[in-house]
């Protein structure tokens, strides 16, 4: 699998390069990463490495019995050391505060929103490009929400681009605490104490520091791990965090499969569940449109403002598969490996050392108090195959389905390494499936992949 990830890579790269140097249209020097060619190090470098020593050695050994809570808060810390070590090799002002303050990001736009109710109404008039009053391209490229939240900020003291940045990295480190308390709410936890490396060490962070992808990813997670928690209240507030969700990017309709699957894989209360996180999508939609802002609208002026720009130029034909290969650098090379065993794992009906398929010991039925039958835990019609996957399995295959419509669809030719970030981190959920004793080995490859990328190439979000 390593060997067939590093043709991938290497035939994109390559033929990146000489379609580059044909003049065809790629807008991007460092395909398939949106990035310039330009090794160097920064203030982050000895920072960066520091972190990775620190992971891979007592933090390795104290992860294996440390409590869940303290566990969950030195993920989330060292994530965001991580992040912003990375974020600094690049140094201070290009690797941060300036990010996210170019024409094209949101920052550009906050000054020129001085009625919100105002700018939401006449939002979708200003996607198109070629007018005076046309939005930056993220803007444009994004409901209203993305800008909303910079906005915010902005209005409670909290404006310009180190603060905003700042904010991408720590929502987006969050994914350290949603994607493993998911997986422990549906049966996992030993899972989610193997994932949970994976998700701190993510080659990704060189995205999460900083770009509102980033930002975007820390709120699916949440949204999802809340659908994934006991109780309705929970589930509204998940909800109401994808519903969000949906007016932060056009592309997060592609969690709907991972929304379903978390609903499917609860031991109880999946009906109520999904009840209250409909409520909860609801009322965000309802208080948008109210507001003046369609989002079927704004979708159709974002297909055309697409085309109206680099997408137009950039061929389907290389993206299509050099996409995938932008990916192998955002999640890493344990990708593969790591899907081809939990796709062994499916196919067997194995159920993986860590317990991925087992249910919480204290689930109980929520009207007699006892533990149901099996057979009531699960919707009528599901396989017996998919009822014994268990959480690493469907998670990891709903987020692969997602990113492969998100690649077919077309309106994700590069950048995806930013872009697919928030399915990226359910991806690696699937590293639940690699022998321990390997563990660490893979955790290093991802390490110095991420390294590597920040040190040979200039990022750009």
């Amino acid at each position: 699998m390593l060997a067939l990830e590093a043709v991938l890579l290497v035939a994109a790269v390559v033929v990146g390069a000489v379609l580059n140097r044909r003049g065809v249209g790629l807008h991007a020097d460092a395909a398939p990463i949106y990035a310039t060619w330009r090794p160097h190090v920064g203030w982050g470098t000895p920072a960066a490495a520091l972190v990775v020593l620190a992971v891979l050695g007592p933090g390795w050994q104290w992860a294996r019995t440390a409590r869940w809570g303290p566990l969950l808060a030195a993920g989330w810390l060292t994530a965001v050391a991580w992040t912003v070590a990375l974020a600094l090799v690049d140094g201070w002002s290009a690797g941060f505060t300036r990010r996210l303050t170019v024409q094209a990001e949101y920052l550009h736009e906050v000054p020129r929103v001085t009625d919100v109710p105002r700018m939401l109404a006449g939002f979708a008039d200003r996607i198109l490009d070629f007018q005076p009053d046309s939005w930056s391209t993220h803007t444009a490229g994004h409901p209203p929400g993305a800008l909303l939240v910079f906005v915010g900020l902005d209005r409670v003291g909290l404006g310009g681009g180190a603060v905003a940045a700042l904010a991408c990295v720590l929502v987006g480190a969050t994914v350290t605490v949603s994607v493993p308390a998911a997986l422990r709410a549906l049966g996992a936890a030993e899972a989610a104490r193997a994932v949970l490396p994976f998700l701190v060490l993510l080659p990704g962070a060189v995205w999460v520091g900083a770009s509102g992808d980033g930002l975007f990813a820390g709120v699916v997670a949440a949204g999802l791990a809340l659908l994934a928690a006991r109780g309705p209240v929970a589930a509204l507030a998940g909800g109401l965090l994808l519903g969000l969700a949906l007016y932060l990017s056009y592309g997060f309709v592609l969690v709907g499969p991972l929304a379903l699957a978390v609903l499917a894989l609860r031991p109880a209360g999946r009906v109520r569940a999904l009840l209250a996180g409909t409520v909860g999508v609801g009322v965000v939609v309802a208080a948008f449109t109210l507001a003046g802002f369609a989002w079927w609208e704004g979708y159709d002026q974002v297909v055309e403002r697409y085309y109206q720009g680099w997408a137009a130029d950039r061929p389907y034909g290389y993206w299509v598969w050099a996409n995938l290969a932008a990916l192998l650098l955002s999640a890493g090379p344990v990708l593969g490996p790591a899907l081809r065993r939990a796709l062994l794992a499916a196919r067997t009906g194995e159920r993986d050392r860590t317990g991925a398929a087992a249910l919480p010991a204290d689930a109980a039925d929520c009207t007699t108090g006892t533990t149901p039958p099996t057979a009531r835990w699960w919707p009528a019609g599901l396989p017996d195959r998919l009822r014994a996957l268990g959480p690493t399995v469907v998670l990891s295959a709903a987020a692969t389905l997602a990113v492969l419509g998100a690649d077919l669809s077309g309106l994700s030719k590069a950048e995806v390494e930013r872009i697919w970030l928030p399915f990226v981190v359910w991806l690696l959920v699937a590293t639940a499936h690699l022998p321990g004793a390997h563990r660490r080995w893979w955790l290093a490859g991802q390490a110095a992949t991420a390294l590597a990328v920040n040190h040979l190439l200039f990022t750009v979000s």
